[in-house]
């Protein structure tokens, strides 16, 4: 196929590019920031400079691509300073999940493309009640914080215009994996607390894990939503010390939970202790995934170097059921 790729220069994109170019498909890869170009073209694709806000130069692009499918994985998050209002942190890669969907697709329907996937988010997002895991059919939160629900907004209105032209949505587990990880730093300083009874779920899932994914919906599946996440969602008391030690960092304190509303804002509060996960098993089942690393506690000390002696010893770890 021809893919054509928007943000092909971020985390996911550079790792993706390659896999679809070792699989004989011809790939233009989009980027926005100068320099990206022989970045792309050392990795195999086609680069073209590209506003994704820009709905006029969306078109054009995409015509002039003439590609048989296109995946949107356009984020604006890197080297990004994260506060306590994510909607503030996440304001440009708002725009482009509504402003930039919505080109895109337009485009897309416009020169005939059918073959739609898109990046969402999995973690955090599905409604704090019942069991801790859930899976693609499970409602999401009615009820974000105010500090989020423009992220969610923009988020709903990507899964919703795609699923309107039977496309594929990738919720996407929390990546790791990358040299720039946000989370390294933090955890190193012992500035990544455990908060209250550290119960909130994550989900994560390896870069190349996500990128391997993403190939595997590209050429086989089916309209729908898809957790692209790794076997073991696990709450913050389990994974933030194991990272910690992975990292040789003391071990991360412990802060009550209404000192951390004060200090870090009521989401961040939330995400720490009634988040919930995602399930990957409809993943693995349709599409047929395998991942090189099945859980964090393989990922982390493979990206991050060895675990201490007293890291708990390595589990493969298995999807949990949904609520």
């Amino acid at each position: 196929m021809r893919v054509f790729i928007a943000g092909a220069s971020g985390a996911i994109g550079t790792r993706l590019v390659p896999r679809l170019v070792e699989r004989g498909h011809h790939v233009v890869g989009t980027y926005h920031t100068p320099g990206k170009d022989e970045v792309l073209r050392a990795l195999g694709a086609e680069p073209v400079a590209l506003d994704l806000l820009d709905h006029e130069a969306v078109l054009a692009a995409v015509r002039a691509a003439s590609p048989d499918a296109i995946v949107h994985e356009a984020t604006a998050l890197a080297n990004q300073t994260f506060s306590r209002n994510f909607d503030r942190t996440f304001a440009a890669t708002n725009r482009l999940r509504t402003e930039g969907t919505d080109a895109l697709l337009a485009a897309a329907w416009d020169v005939g493309v059918r073959r739609i996937v898109a990046q969402s988010f999995a973690s955090y997002r599905y409604a704090r009640e019942g069991g801790p895991v859930k899976t693609e059919d499970d409602p999401l939160d009615p009820d974000p914080p105010a500090s989020m629900r423009e992220g969610f907004a923009a988020l709903h209105h990507l899964e919703e215009s795609v699923a309107s032209v039977d496309g594929i949505v990738l919720r996407y587990g929390g990546f790791y994996g990358d040299p720039d990880d946000g989370m390294l730093e933090p955890v190193r300083k012992g500035r990544f607390p455990i908060v209250g009874d550290g119960g909130g779920m994550t989900s994560f899932v390896h870069l190349e894990d996500a990128a391997a994914a993403t190939v595997l919906a590209l050429e086989r599946g089916a309209p729908g939503i898809y957790n692209i996440c790794d076997d073991e969602p696990a709450p913050a008391r389990e994974w933030l010390p194991y990272m910690a030690r992975t990292l040789g960092a003391k071990p991360p304190r412990r802060v009550p939970a209404f000192v951390a509303r004060i200090l870090a804002g009521g989401a961040a509060v939330l995400i720490a202790t009634e988040a919930r996960a995602a399930s990957n098993a409809k993943a693995r089942r349709e599409l047929g995934w395998e991942l090189r690393y099945p859980t964090w506690r393989q990922g982390f000390p493979a990206v991050y170097g060895s675990p201490a002696r007293d890291v708990p010893p390595v589990g493969l770890g298995h999807p949990h059921p949904s609520s």
